[in-house]
């Protein structure tokens, strides 16, 4: 069977500033939250490999970029660096500057689009010592911060996106430890989300006062809440789910408002966050002109078939428990469940729910460890399971399109192996392998094919 795209689709891959670029002092960037905590608790990291440590863009963008259009690229989205544009907090890092501009105009001489995320995890130091994300002084910072990334880059870039999954940054700052700062309690937890939410609507507000040519959007990582069965507990429970962890982001996102179950529930256990009066006001301008969709894996959930502890502390796990359905095809590298019709329910599921947004598939990808075992004679790691990973996925995205999704691109995490937080290069997801010795970079097997996909637009 062919499978053919619409015209315009979007094809590349996904990066971030913080797991590219390199050295915390390099260029002027001041210390972000991974500098600080790599510092402080290096064994959390895997191989004690931190953040100085990665993928060299800051060097190497030209012959990557370069890379990208060999490929088949169209398109690429990375971050700026808060802590590099602004490392005081104050002013402008005019050697940061130098670097976006030249990132993005290369960008665009190779003929790919940039997609610009304002944060994706990497808190600058800074801020966080006075609060980060509980705080309404960070939120006043980046609504700053953004309009001077809109001022300096807006003519050029097509899309941005505002944030990066924010429910990883109050799932593992605030609830289940496993990012900086390593808090727990769900009411600051429900702060850290509504403040995020508070600060992109503000930020959405500034780029339309600006007029600019381009769209603006947010990045969420959709994960499908599939319940156990059909037993009316059990639909319970995935509802629940679905609230917390998308409906809390997507909600606010696409229709400027909460969902009214979830403030229910909130309310009932006395855990609504703080806010002011004109926030929800503020919320409701902040509606996206396009969405980006992170999806690597479903959420399988059950009704809960253990009490709670009348003393434990208020979490979502209160309302469901996590299932492993029997049967289910693993990655068992990152742990992960691959469910590929996942992406054409994420998908349904906004047409029909959500004015079918226009979205694009923002991440997608598959981590293997030891990749190395792949390599050929001729040098090259042959990865025909990504290859398969991707082609089984755009099926069903193709699927969804056919239906009637508005669906515009695909990326791929990532475009070159890099560092990935506290797994630092236990798995490799890129269409580049890169030799962390030599920073030698080479074509996957799975680049050369998706360059044939891209210049086919379809396979």
């Amino acid at each position: 069977m062919k499978y053919q795209f619409p015209e315009g689709f979007w094809w590349g891959s996904a990066s971030s500033a913080a797991q590219s670029e390199g050295a915390a002092v390099q260029g002027g960037k001041a210390k972000t939250i991974w500098d600080h905590w790599f510092e402080i608790e290096p064994n959390r990291f895997h191989g004690q490999v931190g953040p100085a440590e990665t993928s060299t863009f800051y060097q190497h963008y030209r012959q990557d970029i370069e890379l990208m259009k060999q490929i088949g690229h169209n398109s690429f989205r990375t971050s700026i660096s808060w802590a590099r544009l602004m490392p005081d907090g104050v002013s402008v890092n005019q050697e940061a500057v130098d670097f976006y501009n030249n990132v993005i105009d290369t960008m665009l001489e190779n003929g790919i689009t940039p997609f610009i995320g304002l944060f994706h995890f990497d808190m600058p130091l800074l801020w966080q010592a006075r609060g980060g994300w509980e705080s309404r002084e960070t939120v006043e910072a980046y609504e700053k911060y953004a309009e001077i990334c809109f001022k300096l880059f807006g003519d050029r870039v097509a899309c941005w996106m505002t944030f990066n999954e924010p429910v990883v940054v109050v799932e593992g700052g605030y609830l289940y430890d496993f990012h900086y700062p390593n808090k727990f309690g769900f009411r600051m937890a429900a702060q850290v989300a509504f403040n995020m939410m508070l600060a992109h609507s503000k930020a959405v507000r500034c780029y339309r006062r600006l007029k600019l040519a381009g769209r603006i959007g947010i990045v969420l990582n959709l994960t499908p809440s599939y319940p156990r069965s059909e037993h009316p507990a059990d639909l319970k429970a995935s509802f629940i789910a679905d609230l917390f962890f998308n409906r809390a982001f997507l909600d606010p996102a696409v229709k400027g408002c909460y969902p009214e179950e979830l403030v229910d529930l909130l309310k009932q256990h006395d855990q609504l966050p703080v806010y002011e009066a004109d926030d929800l006001a503020t919320i409701a301008e902040g509606k996206v002109d396009i969405l980006g969709i992170n999806y690597y894996q479903p959420r399988r959930v059950k009704a809960r078939m253990t009490a709670i502890c009348p003393d434990a502390p208020f979490m979502p796990d209160w309302f469901f428990e996590n299932y492993e359905m029997p049967g289910r095809k693993m990655n068992p590298y990152r742990g992960w469940e691959i469910y590929e019709k996942g992406i054409y329910d994420i998908l349904i599921n906004l047409r029909d729910n959500y004015g079918n947004i226009d979205c694009y598939i923002s991440e997608n990808g598959m981590g293997v460890e030891n990749e190395q075992r792949f390599i050929a004679d001729d040098g090259q790691v042959k990865d025909d399971y990504r290859i398969e990973f991707i082609r089984e996925h755009l099926k069903w995205m193709h699927q969804a399109i056919q239906e009637g999704a508005h669906c515009r691109g695909y990326h791929l995490w990532t475009f070159i192996d890099n560092w990935s937080w506290m797994n630092a290069y236990k798995n490799r997801y890129g269409f580049i392998s890169l030799d962390l010795n030599t920073q030698i970079r080479t074509v996957k097997k799975s680049g050369e094919w998706f360059a044939d996909v891209s210049r086919n637009n379809g396979f």
